[in-house]
């Protein structure tokens, strides 16, 4: 049999609580939908709800065994307080892992980067790879992350995010990476930041957190690069650089982009040169591709098994997925950007979009959240990227949207509308065959609900 992935006393011991009795478990959750067989759940408390409430619907669904601070018929290891023992047990899972761990933040990409991250450093299989799943990287998202690493870990690919100051400071000293990576740096979250340099410095914060002789991996072309140089000299033992400019440590030396939505890059990185095609098209996976041939490098994993990776790439739902879907007696392409949006990724995404060969191009925008006071400029800003973009008509989703739809009038087709229920009849009225449409917003708007009624619901959706 296997090696569980913790016994009840190795769980109690973490997080100094009692065991009611002896079980194993292979899996770990919060969340009650995500329980299975065998797995562990911890009952937080949160504002809104308390995970004690569900242990009855996880003991159906199969659960072996639960963290709580109440009483509980499931066999369970009871503590004060079940928040702090979530981060107990990942700092015991970080403690017994041997391997080498690599800790990913950015304003842009870091979940995308760090999905092929893993998948390059799985790909060459000198032993197992764990990585955080969808976007957890928050303050509970992170310690359950690392609470399912198994031991025998060889890579720990863990993305960390942040909303504030000092955020990632505390995050980073849970994973403590041998290898720091920030993707990129773009006013995200700027409602909590005076200005883009602030989001530098809560960005550099990754660095602190390096074990002794780490390495720091920054982008070269970002104009906060001595900034985050400074950050991670006092903590880095090494320090490289990646990008398209003369001097980056991994730098592009060629880039062509193919006439489907791939690209072919040759890099030239310290003591080794790589050629290699990427799957999933756009400038910015240009730049994301580098950071992770320089992290591969840093962490001894196979170059060549990377490059294979990178090819075989496809987009994650909500980050790039593409679908070809049934409209009429033809097809249409989905391209599903709808679980993030700031500044800098609707500009590459619209960039991209206007490369596509299609004989219209539409564009379902959602609002850009967190970006406070600057917000309207930050939305009327888009208007030369729908320009250049070239979109037949655009639908824009939320009151933010307004600055950006006054600008619109009277020079391209747009349509305005208040949710993401008025954009899906909207785009159900508009979209016709050889149509390429791209949904793009903040999570909060809800366009995944427009993508799973275009794709799903019709059943007649195929990845590309």
């Amino acid at each position: 049999m296997s090696t569980p992935l913790w016994t009840s006393a190795e769980i109690a011991a973490a997080v100094q609580g009692t065991a009611s009795a002896d079980f194993a478990v292979n899996g770990v959750a919060f969340d009650s939908r995500e329980i299975g067989p065998g797995d562990l759940f911890i009952a937080l408390k949160g504002e809104i709800t308390d995970g004690h409430r569900f242990l009855g619907q996880v003991a159906e669904r199969g659960a072996a065994g639960a963290i709580v601070s109440a009483e509980c018929a499931l066999p369970h290891v009871r503590v004060a307080d079940t928040t702090a023992a979530l981060g107990a047990l990942g700092l015991a899972s970080r403690a017994r892992m041997q391997g080498v761990v690599i800790g990913v933040t950015g304003s842009v990409g870091k979940t995308g980067t760090k999905e092929a991250l893993a998948d390059a450093l799985a790909r060459a299989n000198k032993g197992p790879v764990h990585r955080s799943v969808k976007s957890y990287n928050n303050h509970t998202g992170v310690p359950l992350s690392l609470s399912r690493m198994a031991r025998e870990t060889r890579f720990g690919v863990l993305e960390m995010g942040m909303n504030h100051s000092g955020e990632l400071a505390q995050l980073t000293r849970l994973v403590r990476p041998h290898i720091a990576l920030v993707t990129a740096i773009a006013p995200a979250h700027s409602e909590f930041f005076p200005d883009e340099a602030a989001i530098a410095d809560a960005k550099g914060e990754i660095f602190q957190g390096l074990e002794p002789g780490g390495t720091a991996i920054i982008p070269f072309d970002s104009p906060y690069r001595e900034r985050l140089i400074a950050a991670a000299r006092p903590h880095a033992g090494k320090i490289v650089t990646f990008g398209r400019g003369e001097g980056a440590d991994v730098r592009a030396r060629d880039v062509v982009h193919g006439e489907a939505h791939g690209t072919y890059v040759n890099a030239v990185l310290p003591g080794a040169e790589l050629g290699y095609s990427i799957g999933l098209p756009g400038e910015h996976w240009v730049s994301n591709s580098l950071a992770v041939i320089a992290a591969v490098q840093a962490a001894g994993g196979d170059l060549a098994a990377a490059g294979l990776a990178l090819a075989d790439m496809t987009g994650l739902p909500g980050r790039g997925a593409r679908h070809l879907i049934t409209v009429g007696s033809g097809e249409a392409l989905l391209i599903d950007e709808s679980y993030n949006a700031n500044p800098a990724s609707m500009a590459a995404t619209l960039g991209q979009l206007g490369k596509e060969e299609s004989k219209r191009r539409l564009a379902v925008l959602g609002a850009m959240k967190e970006l406070g006071e600057k917000s309207a400029g930050f939305h009327e800003a888009l208007a030369d990227h729908i320009e250049t973009a070239d979109l037949a008509i655009a639908i824009l989703v939320g009151p933010e949207m307004l600055p950006l739809a006054k600008i619109l009038e009277g020079k391209r087709d747009f349509v305005h509308v208040p949710d993401a229920s008025a954009a899906m009849l909207a785009l159900d009225r508009l979209i016709a065959p050889g149509d390429a449409i791209l949904v793009k917003g903040s999570n909060s708007i809800g366009l995944a609900r427009l993508v799973s009624h275009l794709v799903d619901e019709q059943a007649q959706g195929r990845n590309i």
